[in-house]
């Protein structure tokens, strides 16, 4: 991309501004250095993401009469995916519909344990829990782990940068951008 200045000059425009993407990673980046902890997360954060969502799809939900037979298939765990896409979407639209196809995904494998929980099998919420209190416990090892992690301390508000940390170093090697 090239820009004309007042004498006719063609001067080459260069890209300063990072993407919101890119500088939200950069921050989350400074408090995840340790490469034990990266490996940590990208087992974890998946995992703890998958038992979050089927943490909130066991919460009961009031049966909708306009809602006929997809009252099974509308719970508390469609909000948080419209809200987890609202929220992805205003940081990058490639990692929103990404993290779509991955809660859809999500979706069926509680369907699943839900089928296999009737045919006599564990409870879906309590296969959830087997899943959410180790994968909470290592992430929190790792961070432990962290040259900064007096500096930075547990951060909550850094939990939903996760997901989007290991999906756009993913897409990148992948060869996608953004």
């Amino acid at each position: 991309m090239a820009a004309k200045t007042s004498n006719n000059k063609i001067t080459p425009v260069t890209k300063t501004e990072e993407t919101r993407a890119e500088r939200l990673l950069n921050e989350y980046a400074l408090s995840h250095q340790d490469p034990l902890n990266k490996k940590i997360y990208y087992v974890c954060v998946p995992l703890l993401m998958f038992s979050l969502f089927g943490l909130l799809w066991a919460i009961p939900f009031p049966q909708l009469k306009f809602l006929g037979a997809y009252n099974g298939y509308f719970n508390w765990a469609s909000f948080a995916i419209a809200i987890a896409i609202y929220y992805y979407l205003r940081i990058s639209p490639l990692i929103s519909y990404t993290i779509l196809f991955i809660l859809l995904g999500f979706s069926y494998l509680i369907l699943e344990l839900l089928s296999w929980q009737a045919l006599g099998g564990p409870a879906m919420w309590l296969i959830c829990v087997i899943i959410f209190i180790p994968s909470l416990c290592w992430i929190l090892i790792g961070n432990g782990r962290e040259k900064t992690y007096p500096q930075y301390g547990l951060n909550i508000g850094s939990l939903p940068l996760a997901p989007v940390a290991i999906i756009y170093k993913l897409l990148k090697a992948v060869g996608v951008n953004r």
